[in-house]
């Protein structure tokens, strides 16, 4: 369980679900592990929050465990959606404990937002990597273009194909360099959207421990300061790309922005 993941599911306010889904990463495998190794590296943090005042404890986060992962993405990613779905539906907001980035397809199709904002080192714009159309390098084209987003932001991003860059120069997508993600604001009124964390946006230096590292990203600070952000007009998150290859600091980091997450989406309120 997440420490302080404490409410029964029937009040929860927010629902933890786990996705271990570990099958198309294209470096360094590992992500399976990252929900609970999550989970693990956040039971040192303190239940009370100085900024909003508030105790973990009592924000009515429930933990409703992981959903195991098989081999076959697309049946998968169905099955989790409506885990996502139901969560949603009972008007809690659904936070995604991933795995590889795939499983961001289920929480966007659950939560339905008009807006995808992603944190992320990779444009993720590919029809396809190695021959597959469900890789984790297809994410951001597949919320495109099959979950009816408007509008997609990719905060961080420093590397793609030519064909991504191209992809990006449309209007539906906006992409914020590490170099200018200080000068962001969210420019949302009353649009839903979903925020997802790929911990590779840090640089390696704060969070070697995921699949796809890519030097010159962005601090673990101005990470937390864009969650912080987004957080209040956010109606689902997740955090993915988590492997167990490090000691400690991906997971740490992941876990601390959930938290950061539900604190600033709390007091947004």
């Amino acid at each position: 369980m997440f420490p302080g993941a404490i409410a029964d599911r029937e009040v929860a306010d927010y629902v933890l679900v786990g996705a271990p889904l570990d099958i198309s990463t294209s470096f360094q495998p590992g992500t399976r592990f990252g929900p609970n190794r999550i989970r693990q590296f956040a039971e040192s943090f303190d239940d009370y929050d100085r900024r909003t005042d508030r105790r973990f404890t009592d924000l009515s986060v429930h933990d409703a465990g992981d959903i195991r992962a098989w081999d076959d993405a697309p049946d998968y990613i169905e099955w989790l959606t409506g885990s996502v779905r139901d969560a949603a539906w009972g008007d809690a907001v659904p936070i995604v404990l991933g795995g590889e980035h795939t499983v961001t397809a289920a929480g966007v199709d659950g939560v339905d937002p008009d807006v995808f904002v992603c944190l992320d080192a990779h444009l993720d714009l590919r029809r396809e990597y190695d021959g597959n159309e469900w890789s984790h390098a297809t994410i951001t084209r597949r919320v495109l273009n099959e979950l009816d987003v408007d509008d997609v932001y990719i905060l961080g991003a420093r590397t793609g194909s030519p064909e991504e860059w191209e992809r990006a120069e449309a209007d539906d997508v906006t992409v914020v360099p590490p170099e200018e993600v200080d000068c962001w604001n969210p420019p949302f009124d009353d649009e839903s959207v979903y925020l997802s964390v790929d911990i590779d946006a840090a640089d390696p230096a704060f969070a070697p421990g995921t699949g796809t590292k890519e030097p010159f990203g962005l601090t673990s600070r101005e990470m937390r300061d864009l969650v912080r952000a987004v957080a209040p007009y956010a109606d689902g998150f997740d955090v993915v790309e988590v492997n167990d290859r490090d000691d400690g600091q991906a997971a740490t980091l992941a876990a601390k922005l959930v938290r950061e997450f539900v604190f600033s989406h709390a007091d947004g309120q």
